[in-house]
């Protein structure tokens, strides 16, 4: 239904197919994010993307750079002197021929010509793709069928699988010593490689036991020699009972992936968790975020690679309007360096409309970090410098008013076509005046006189979602900054969609972490706070569903019950 762009008809069977399996991941993340299409359709790549003049009316897909050449998967034909168009063996599933490794020379800085295959030693009479090389180019990981050393094995079920290989550099652009990795198997894939900045890690898709769907992005250590540790599934923050493949590490640890599990356009989608590395190895939060138009489309959109040094990306797709199945397509890819925008704005009273002079104005990067703060001169305008295709928040506070603040994402365009552009963003901050405490009964919820709304999390998962639940919890922070000797009784509650020990178990966890939230990025006394988790047991409509953990309810009337409380314990 994507595919013909009928997201209507495809969003009207996702939730039935939610309803009928609470537990799959898939239907978990499009209950989250329903309005996933606007916010695709709202990301702001000003980039244009070209098909590749290396493409043929077959299958083309799936890049690196080694040297001056891009390496690509091609099902062109390559017939010599003694061979017929008809005598080419097929791959039965399409009727092309098996795909071959070729390399393209680099002619300019946007152009390749001269596509070249590479010798027998890599290229089989069986498929051959996907490839990948250690930084100092001296090992290449790639991707053939389960072929080796003249050898075709199929599976228990006559299914020939996908293994991972290595072959090593005896001089330029000549490969040897060709290896299969110890964790292949004839039951199962592996394929896709990509090895990070450092030649320390190997990303891969698999579908051995333990993953999750019929594909997963795993990671394995990958040692000088070439040889590898074992793999760790990147598991479900990353991985869907969908297809995760093509995975790709760029320069600065950012993960690119393919997926048909997670909110998308259609087919497969790119995504990228930024700063995977980094959080990965420190146990935190990985959200995956769609790359958008043009990258993505309703067909399948996959094989990411981008070098930064070069600003060359390339992607992989098969979108109408190609040469032939697959297609490359380029595109530039920026450098932060080169890319600056700007913010400009001003506080303003949110009843009154006046502008409000010495406000504070935070800017904040992705991960609520302060970069900046300021305060306003008498016309309330703020400004601030920033960097392209970045995530930042910008708050204002005043004594006396509730805070607001944008979370604003910034374009991801060049300095060239930024200055031609004067890019900027404006923003106004509306402030709303603070009810004196005096006027505020004890054990009244907060919530509805600071306006605060529902603090949302992820599905199963207990941290605070920054885009949503940072500014509702700001408005508290401000509320006991402003007055000191208030004290608070935070209470969480659930839905009823889940067993009643899970759902005390989820809210106790949710509480937990909205209470550390305003005391570590609140810089709030612990002592004045207390709280606990109430699970399903206080609803405030008719959404029970005991004993069958199933409901009539529409996902309105359940969010009603996922909610805090913010109850006013001292003044």
């Amino acid at each position: 239904m994507k595919a013909n762009k009928d997201y209507a008809e495809s969003d009207k069977w996702m939730t039935k197919f939610h309803e009928s399996d609470k537990e799959d991941l898939r239907g978990r993340a499009f209950m989250a994010t329903k309005d996933y299409k606007e916010k695709i359709e709202a990301i702001n790549n000003k980039m244009k993307v070209y098909n590749l003049d290396i493409n043929t009316s077959k299958s083309d897909f799936g890049t690196a750079q080694y040297q001056k050449q891009l390496v690509f998967a091609s099902s062109r034909l390559r017939i010599d002197s003694t061979s017929k168009d008809n005598n080419i063996e097929r791959y039965i599933w399409n009727n092309e021929p098996y795909l071959d490794l070729y390399t393209a020379e680099k002619i300019n800085d946007s152009s390749y010509k001269k596509v070249t295959p590479y010798k027998e030693v890599i290229n089989t009479k069986y498929h051959e793709s996907s490839v990948s090389f250690t930084p100092n180019e001296r090992i290449m990981f790639f991707t053939r069928n389960n072929y080796f050393q003249e050898e075709y094995k199929d599976d228990g079920n006559g299914t020939n699988k996908l293994k991972l290989f290595r072959a090593f550099s005896q001089s330029y652009d000549q490969w040897d010593d060709i290896e299969s990795v110890h964790f292949n198997s004839d039951e199962y894939s592996v394929a896709h490689p990509s090895v990070n900045i450092d030649g320390t890690k190997i990303y891969f898709a698999s579908d051995m036991p333990g993953t999750t769907g019929m594909s997963d992005i795993y990671v394995a250590d990958l040692n000088r020699d070439g040889t590898l540790g074992e793999p760790i599934n990147l598991g479900t923050a990353v991985n869907t009972e969908g297809q995760e493949t093509f995975s790709f590490i760029n320069e600065k640890g950012d993960l690119f992936f393919a997926s048909n599990g997670l909110p998308g356009l259609g087919g497969l989608d790119v995504y990228v968790i930024r700063d995977f590395e980094n959080k990965f190895a420190n146990n935190q939060p990985l959200p995956a975020e769609n790359l958008g138009r043009p990258i993505n489309s309703s067909n399948d959109d996959f094989a990411y690679y981008e070098n930064l040094g070069t600003a060359e990306g390339f992607f992989s797709s098969n979108r109408p309007g190609g040469k032939g199945g697959d297609d490359i397509y380029s595109f530039k890819a920026y450098h932060p360096e080169d890319c600056k925008q700007e913010v400009t704005g001003v506080v303003k009273d949110k009843k009154t409309g006046e502008i409000i002079p010495y406000a504070t104005v935070t800017l904040f990067d992705a991960d609520l970090e302060v970069v900046k703060e300021i305060t306003v001169g008498a016309d309330a305008a703020f400004h601030f410098n920033l960097e392209c295709d970045t995530q930042y928040v910008v708050r204002g506070e005043k004594e006396k008013y509730s805070s607001d603040e944008k979370r604003i994402t910034t374009p991801k365009t060049d300095l060239r076509l930024n200055l031609e552009l004067d890019l900027a963003l404006d923003l106004t901050l509306e402030l709303d005046p603070l009810i004196t405490v005096p006027d505020i009964a004890i054990g009244t919820d907060v919530t509805k006189i600071l306006g605060i709304n529902i603090i949302y999390f992820d599905f199963d998962k207990d941290f605070i979602r920054s885009p949503d639940a940072t500014s509702e919890l700001q408005k508290v922070i401000l509320f006991m900054k402003t007055y000191p000797t208030v004290e608070i009784d935070v209470r969480s509650h659930t839905d009823c969609r889940a067993s009643m020990a899970y759902n005390d178990d989820l809210s106790a966890r949710r509480n937990k972490s909205t209470i550390n939230y305003i005391v570590e990025k609140g810089g709030i006394d612990r002592s004045r706070l207390t709280g606990r988790g109430y699970g399903e047991r206080e609803l405030v409509n008719d959404c029970a569903c005991k004993p069958t953990n199933k409901s009539k309810c529409t996902e309105a009337q359940h969010d009603l019950n996922r909610r805090s409380e913010f109850i006013l314990t001292k003044k």
